[in-house]
């Protein structure tokens, strides 16, 4: 056999090879509650994976009943394992602190990131009768936050730290019954979180008419969390871009994952995510200047995607 045909039998062979590697890859990927949004763009992912790979990609989607629970199942879980869960999370799994504190173990030391999805924002809803435009304007109005959900928590948050605790009546209610109570009258708005553009927040704008508020610099930095801006046009009405908050959302895997199952999960997810916006806008939220909101190591595999198309990457991703 020649040197040039040895050689060319060999970059065939390892073309063959590392095909062969992914070639039958399948994924778990654990997310939220079944009904829950996260729920549906885990099911998005799980489609686009499957269609960007050919079918080489299965991704298998199980329900969640949290981000820490996904966090705590790395213990026994293999490199087959994808989860979401808030970057600060992680940080805290890796202290063992807050809800990790004597539960830590060294297996939360080898959680990586693979890629952002849309992170959960916060919106505070207020009807167009009700006239109000700002925070101060809140009070004596009756607002809906719901229960049991970060929306709720942060929510009630808000309206503490900005001064607004005995001046804003909370409705008793679930978040499931926002919109009609805001179209019948009986609250003049409601606080949810979700990926934007949120479905509630759509019918609510399309059916009332309603003002989404916008928190000014020194709001964003009393609530100690991520800035975010929703677009000029987002919603019916909306004729200004809406600056918020929100918590940053990531699909992480472990060290045990192998770099080329990674690279191409990574990179598949990218090609797609334009093909999963005709699904769902959810997906328009989502850039490459979202990799800053991770805060520890990407995934080898996922870093060598990164670095062939040119994204920033910071030390603390290495």
């Amino acid at each position: 056999m020649t040197l040039l045909k040895t050689a060319a039998f060999g970059a065939l062979a390892t073309c063959v090879l590392a095909t062969a590697a992914w070639s039958d890859t399948r994924i778990t990927y654990k997310s939220a509650k079944t009904g829950s949004s996260y729920y549906q763009m885990a099911v998005q992912i799980s489609e686009a994976m499957k269609a960007g790979s050919e079918g080489a990609i299965s991704v298998t989607v199980e329900e969640s009943q949290g981000s820490v629970q996904n966090v705590m199942e790395v213990r026994a879980r293999g490199g087959d394992y994808v989860f979401t869960t808030p970057p600060a999370l992680v940080g805290l799994a890796q202290g063992g602190k807050a809800m990790f504190e004597g539960k830590r173990d060294p297996s939360f030391d080898t959680i990586q990131a693979l890629f952002p999805i849309p992170s959960l924002t916060m919106h505070f809803v207020m009807s167009d009768a009700s006239k109000t435009t700002n925070f101060a304007q809140m009070e004596g109005k009756t607002v809906l936050l719901g229960s049991g959900s970060f929306g709720a928590r942060e929510g009630a948050k808000y309206i503490k730290l900005f001064g607004l605790s005995d001046k804003v009546t909370v409705a008793d209610s679930e978040l499931s019954n926002a919109v009609n109570a805001l179209k019948n009258g009986q609250i003049d708005g409601f606080v949810t979180a979700g990926s934007y553009p949120a479905p509630n927040v759509i019918e609510a704008a399309a059916s009332t008419g309603v003002t989404v508020l916008s928190l000014n610099p020194d709001q964003i930095a009393q609530s100690k969390r991520t800035e975010l801006v929703i677009p000029a046009g987002t919603y019916a009405g909306q004729d200004d871009d809406i600056t918020t908050t929100s918590l940053p959302v990531v699909a992480y895997t472990t060290a045990k994952m192998d770099d080329d199952t990674a690279y191409q999960l990574t990179k598949t997810y990218w090609e797609t995510k334009s093909d999963m916006v005709g699904t769902a806008k959810w997906w328009d939220g989502v850039s490459l200047d979202m990799l800053a909101n991770i805060t520890t190591q990407i995934h080898p595999g996922a870093v060598r995607y990164y670095k062939e198309i040119g994204a920033t990457l910071s030390d603390a991703h290495m």
